[in-house]
């Protein structure tokens, strides 16, 4: 009789593996799923348009300043590297696009080049930033 009590009192915890192996997984599939916000980093004034659309996919954002400044990834960087930017952040995601985000008293043509290095480097879905007209 006393063994019997015993082995009872022995095997009445919970096992929590399957619980963690739950969590876990939906630990991955949100991690997996989640889409990150990215940044130029800069804030820049942005021209006004009547057509602006929201762009879906825009996986690359580069900023030019009123000083004609151009910005990738919170970082200032040369016009001429542009291109080595956008062709190393396009085979990261493909399926992207790039959104130039020009401030209104910028030069149209560092925003020109820009374009230009954009298409050199591959990516032809090319969009200019503006806000909405209300």
């Amino acid at each position: 009789m006393r063994k019997q009590r015993i082995a009872a009192s022995e095997d009445t915890g919970v096992d929590l593996t399957p619980m963690l192996d739950v969590v876990f997984i939906m630990l991955i599939f949100f991690i997996v799923t989640t889409s990150f916000v990215k940044e130029s980093g800069i804030h820049v004034k942005r021209p006004s348009a009547a057509s602006a659309e929201k762009k879906e996919r825009a996986s690359i954002l580069i900023a030019v300043n009123q000083a004609g400044d151009v910005w990738i990834d919170k970082r200032k960087i040369d016009i001429r590297s542009v291109r080595a930017n956008v062709e190393r952040l396009h085979a990261e995601s493909p399926e992207g696009a790039v959104v130039i985000q020009a401030d209104k008293g910028s030069e149209t043509g560092v925003v020109v080049q820009v374009m230009d290095q954009v298409r050199l480097a591959g990516v032809l879905d090319v969009s200019l930033a503006a806000t909405a007209k209300q």
